[in-house]
């Protein structure tokens, strides 16, 4: 692809209603790719514990660096790429924590070679404008509900 001229990009944003093969469309591609592919859900990011989540962005990252080229996957982004200080009271720093780490990783791409972040969500809407940035996630792809013969 690259010998080809086309630039791979740092990141890829899935956006869609649930159940339209979001999850299908990621494994699909780490699979025709021949690399290496790490999932892990929004909702596993977020603990009680202060600190937990964002160990564990570090681990993923730090996993994936060793595999390159590699893909990673984090379904349901919005658990933890939800809009920082949009919650109600407070309580929140152990995920504002985890989404911090997350946009620290994904800035040091330059160690990061090789890793493509692929996320998925059906609401783009309550994400972090931080996360939507070029460099963070530089192509959002619709996957869109499936018409009568796709299904």
């Amino acid at each position: 692809f690259q010998k080809l001229g086309g630039k791979i990009p740092k990141g890829v944003l899935m956006v869609g209603p649930p159940g339209t093969g979001k999850t299908l469309l990621a494994k699909a591609i780490a699979g025709e790719a021949k690399v290496p592919f790490f999932t892990i859900s929004g909702s596993d990011f977020v603990e009680m514990f202060v600190g937990v989540g964002a160990s564990r962005v570090r681990d993923m990252f730090e996993q994936a660096k060793k595999a390159a080229p590699c893909i990673i996957f984090i379904d349901e982004i919005d658990a933890v790429g939800r809009q920082r200080g949009a919650g109600l009271g407070g309580g929140h720093d152990e995920r504002e924590q985890t989404l911090n780490q997350m946009l620290v990783e994904m800035d040091g791409f330059e160690g990061n070679e090789g890793i493509i972040v692929i996320a998925a969500t059906n609401r783009p809407d309550v994400l972090d404008p931080a996360l939507l940035r070029p460099g963070r996630f530089d192509r959002q792809v619709v996957v869109g509900l499936p018409d009568v013969r796709g299904r």
